[in-house]
């Protein structure tokens, strides 16, 4: 079960901002450039989205119904069922956190990776990862300010005009100007990967520094940590569990199963982050250690459950469709193509 390389990268970030916090002057540079950073991840998301690929996906809207079902109504209404759990299992801030983490949209690359292992319906599982995402840019802010409250470090009006300001406006602008820009981002894409990847650094050393000199860490200890783990598995039990049996009580057929079960029980870190660290601001800490520990454990399940999947009897009776070679870490919204 593999470790994703680009966790052990966020994990590392993690200890800068532990060791070396942004303090004065140094925060405030570092929470200009997260903010700046951010923007321009979702500009380069915006631009990336091919709306031929969006209309060609709407043909098969059951699917991708059930997918936006299972990210944005089953996973927040087990998330609302988890609060029984606080203060024995999780504390206030934690729980807050896990209840984040079921709001967020879809991976994408994960998702075709995964399905194309298994011998899935891959083009599925591209449309509904960038559905999902593409959706969760509206569905997660709404979501939070309904569910979070004022628990999201202050969640107010005022951060959803943030979210709109910060998030939409440039993913909007990148949709715009695709027809001139979208050549030159896609033949940039391996160096426009790694800006994704950096922005996502900068907003987790960001949001940890501020963690950090709040000493909120204080308020985590190894049993709390161990039963956060404990509970995200049975939530990622209970997911994989629902999607494959769901499916399959709807009558989807086997490549159809597989791409729901993929794309319907997983969670984008890259997405998430940029969410939390605009929601939650001085609390973002706290509220993405759920999505990234639930991230990795993601990864190494369902990495297993693909390759059991491609040993069944009907998978050899599937073809498989290539998929593009680009890292788990690069997917983001808008294409299925990239990050995750």
């Amino acid at each position: 079960m593999p470790i994703d390389p680009y966790i052990l990268l966020l994990l590392g970030t993690v200890g800068l901002a532990a060791l070396f916090p942004a303090r004065g002057t140094g925060a405030d540079v570092a929470s200009g450039g997260s903010t700046a950073a951010i923007a321009f991840l979702f500009f380069l998301y915006g631009a990336r989205l091919s709306t031929r690929e969006a209309v060609e996906g709407l043909k098969h809207w059951r699917l991708h119904g059930t997918v936006l079902a299972c990210t944005f109504v089953v996973f927040p209404l087990l998330g609302l069922a988890a609060r029984g759990l606080e203060p024995v299992f999780l504390t206030h801030n934690l729980y807050t956190g896990l209840l984040f983490l079921t709001l967020v949209p879809s991976t994408i690359q994960s998702s075709i990776a995964f399905t194309s292992i298994a011998r899935g319906n891959v083009p599925a599982a591209i449309c509904a990862g960038s559905f999902s995402s593409l959706a969760g840019i509206v569905i997660t802010p709404l979501l939070a300010a309904s569910l979070l409250g004022n628990s999201g470090g202050g969640f107010s009006a005022h951060a959803l005009i943030k979210i709109v300001l910060q998030l939409l406006v440039p993913f909007v602008a990148g949709q715009v100007l695709r027809p001139w820009i979208g050549g030159f981002v896609t033949r940039h894409k391996k160096v426009l990967g790694y800006v994704d990847r950096g922005s996502i650094l900068l907003v987790v050393y960001t949001a940890f520094s501020e963690g950090m000199v709040q000493g909120i860490w204080h308020q985590v200890s190894p049993v709390r940590l161990a039963g956060l783990l404990v509970v995200e598995a049975a939530l990622l039990a209970v997911m994989l569990t629902l999607t494959w049996y769901g499916a399959k009580a709807l009558r989807f057929n086997r490549g159809d199963r597989i791409a729901i079960q993929f794309a319907g029980s997983k969670k984008s870190l890259a997405s998430g982050l940029p969410m939390a660290s605009v929601l939650f601001g001085a609390h973002a800490s706290l509220a993405v250690l759920p999505l990234m520990l639930f991230h990795q454990m993601q990864l190494m399940v369902c990495a297993v459950i693909a390759r059991r999947r491609a040993h069944d009897p009907e998978a050899a009776e599937t073809p498989t469709t290539p998929v593009p070679p680009v890292a788990e870490s690069r997917i983001a919204v808008g294409t299925g193509r990239r990050s995750g």
